[in-house]
């Protein structure tokens, strides 16, 4: 994926912005087969949130890391943003998993601007899209691979040097989240110990 210039990401495994492109067959290649960016549910659509203490300890930032990114627009909650003094956010599991891989991407030096791009793109796609992805930093530009073989292209060319297996990243949130509290958005009910698998299997139930 690569960053438009307005904030924006689209298909293809080659820098998001100021990085030299990827082999021009290949982002042939892989645009043909890339699916068009899609627009991420709506707030309040989500069945369970996590509130701002628990996505900190699942994504391993901190709080005032989680707010100055909300109040940024950096990483904002999807389920319910704070509407004012007293308000609780809610975060989705999709929520929690980009906040881990932007943790990730600013240890490794990634710039601001790539790493909104990164946002951008991660938010677009299908949740089960993400667990398929790898992306790929030299600490300055982003890289999105969606197979072996274009991860091989990549290292081969010299230009990735580190990767973020986006699956990895989603199990390890999913089990720090089985160990934590989630949040019924209709009733407000606390679930204790609530395991987002069994979220996404009935999520994966409804939509076949």
């Amino acid at each position: 994926m690569r960053s438009t210039g307005d904030g924006t990401a689209a298909g293809g495994p080659y820098a998001l912005q100021g990085g030299a492109s990827a082999d021009p067959a290949l982002k042939a290649r892989v645009a043909a087969q890339a699916a068009p960016p899609r627009e991420p549910a709506a707030g309040g659509t989500e069945r369970i949130g996590y509130r701002g203490p628990t996505a900190c300890a699942a994504a391993g930032i901190t709080y005032r890391q989680l707010d100055y990114w909300a109040r940024t627009g950096l990483v904002e909650p999807s389920v319910r943003p704070a509407y004012g003094s007293g308000s609780q956010r809610l975060y989705s599991f999709r929520d929690v998993v980009v906040l881990k891989i932007v943790k990730r991407l600013l240890d490794t030096g990634v710039s601001l601007q790539n790493i909104r791009a990164a946002v951008v793109h991660l938010r677009a796609r299908e949740l089960d899209d993400l667990a398929q992805m790898t992306l790929m930093s030299d600490g300055a530009t982003v890289y999105e691979c969606t197979s072996p073989d274009e991860v091989v292209d990549l290292l081969q060319g010299g230009q990735g040097v580190f990767g973020i297996a986006v699956g990895v990243v989603w199990r390890d949130v999913e089990s720090a989240l089985s160990q934590l509290h989630g949040e019924r958005v209709d009733t407000g009910e606390t679930l204790v110990r609530h395991n987002p698998a069994d979220e996404l299997a009935a999520r994966r139930n409804r939509a076949g």
